[in-house]
């Protein structure tokens, strides 16, 4: 009952975040402004997750685990009275959306005058698909969390088949969050806003490459070469959901109408529930590890087919 209170007060915080970044910055610094926040949260978790090897290595009670967790929420607690504000005025998303229905308009008169005077034109007029765009985001939330729900103990086990000790785990998800702070990085310095259309499609494909590339643990009988290789996929797995959740958001927020921000959150909220039960019953009650990697897989390349309809 404490695990799903602190989940719900975990994803109450998202839409009024969100909101908040995307009118303290103009449209072009979406990106940017996304990036640095996740950044900086991703680096926060790759600290947590330090210092829970640290712990486990020492030996500290799980009580001065949690202790550190209740001190550190505090913390943010006291910072935020002082350091987070509302914007001056609420009108950038608003801008936004007469900006891109200006465009279409624009678009639209461009096309018919090309074909009026009778020169070919090879460029279609079609607005975003909202509902595809819903839905890839749902199927992306659905394939993460049946992947990475039984992924702990997925780690442990190639960890304990190569005679490792079980803090390695810790250490192979640091490297999964370092890997996240490079994509945050990279999508900073490439942010612009065409880029996150073009590209979305193509990084669910690699997500899903990489699902099905773990299925290989099954067929390479030296441990050591199971871990290296699940590592390799799980810090590329970290920097792929870094790109694509960066604009993601920015996408959201550019699409979601004013006072339903939260519908996001809710979108990954389904996948990720549905999922948090299929992962771990295909991998305990069905076909295994393997299953979970090409469902996952197989998924992930039905989101990037539903993003390519979007875009």
């Amino acid at each position: 009952m404490l695990y799903a209170i602190l989940s719900f007060l975990h994803v109450a915080h998202e839409p009024p975040k969100n909101v908040l970044i995307a009118e303290l910055y103009s449209r072009q610094d979406w990106e940017k402004s996304f990036a640095f926040y996740e950044g900086v949260t991703e680096t926060g978790w790759l600290i947590g997750l330090v210092l829970g090897f640290l712990t486990s290595i020492y030996g500290f009670h799980p009580d001065a685990t949690l202790l550190l967790c209740a001190v550190l929420n505090l913390a943010a607690f006291v910072l935020s009275l002082f350091l987070v504000t509302d914007p001056l005025l609420v009108f950038e998303r608003r801008l936004v959306n007469i900006e891109r229905s200006t465009n279409f308009a624009c678009r639209g008169v461009f096309i018919a005058s090309r074909l009026f005077d009778g020169t070919q034109v090879n460029e279609r007029l079609r607005k975003e698909n909202v509902a595809a765009f819903c839905t890839g985001l749902v199927l992306f939330s659905l394939a993460t969390s049946i992947l990475f729900t039984p992924m702990p103990i997925f780690v442990s086990e190639v960890a304990a088949s190569a005679s490792l000790s079980s803090s390695i785990v810790f250490a192979i998800f640091v490297l999964n969050s370092g890997g996240a702070v490079l994509g945050y990085t990279l999508a900073g310095r490439l942010s612009n806003r065409s880029t996150g259309k073009t590209n979305i499609d193509r990084i669910v494909a690699f997500r899903g490459l990489l699902s099905l590339v773990l299925v290989l643990f099954a067929y390479i009988e030296n441990p050591l070469y199971n871990v290296t290789l699940v590592t390799t996929v799980l810090i590329l797995m970290g920097f792929a959901y870094a790109l694509f959740l960066v604009y993601m958001l920015s996408l959201s927020m550019e699409l979601i109408p004013s006072g339903k921000a939260g519908l996001f959150n809710v979108l990954l909220g389904i996948g990720g529930a549905c999922g948090s039960f299929i992962g771990p019953f295909i991998a305990a009650q069905t076909v295994g590890f393997t299953g979970v990697f090409i469902i996952a897989g197989a998924i992930f390349f039905t989101a990037y087919l539903t993003f390519k309809i979007f875009a």
